[in-house]
């Protein structure tokens, strides 16, 4: 076997502070924070003069961990459309199972959360949506109907 497990996800964002505090609505909760900066990130990112902060949270089942990071150097680099459609090349979404889906959209709404879509029923086993959450990413809810 190569893989052992699925570490975490981490998403770059521009506002730390308000992308923990997207997350930890969801219900994750900060397991450690630190700045990072030196040769070896420099070497792994393949970039010069690496300066970042990360905070790294864990789902409540923990099992699941995303890494936020937040780079102070170099410049974030964009990419054009920002907000992407949920059609684009590359990561799509990040998948939770939540007990409430309404429940959940409506807390994080507070946080910037806006419906992708709309809220869906997929046969009598899940209800589902798409919101967008920091740095653009579509965070996918779904809540088990059985």
């Amino acid at each position: 076997m190569t893989v052992k497990r699925l570490d975490h996800v981490s998403v770059v964002v521009d506002d730390l502070a308000s992308a923990v505090a997207f997350f930890t609505a969801l219900g994750l909760t900060i397991e450690g924070e630190m700045p990072i900066e030196g040769p070896w990130v420099d070497r792994v990112n393949g970039l010069e003069g690496v300066q970042v902060d990360i905070v790294m949270l864990r789902t409540p089942d923990g099992h699941g961990r995303i890494e936020l990071t937040r780079f102070r150097n170099p410049a974030l680099f964009t990419v054009e459309p920002a907000v992407a459609p949920p059609n684009a090349l590359g990561l799509r979404s990040i998948m939770f199972a939540v007990e409430s889906v309404d429940h959940t959209l409506a807390r994080l709404r507070s946080f910037g959360a806006e419906l992708v879509g709309d809220i869906v029923q997929y046969e009598d086993l899940y209800r589902l949506c798409y919101v967008r959450g920091p740095a653009g990413i579509i965070v996918a809810l779904a809540e088990e109907l059985s």
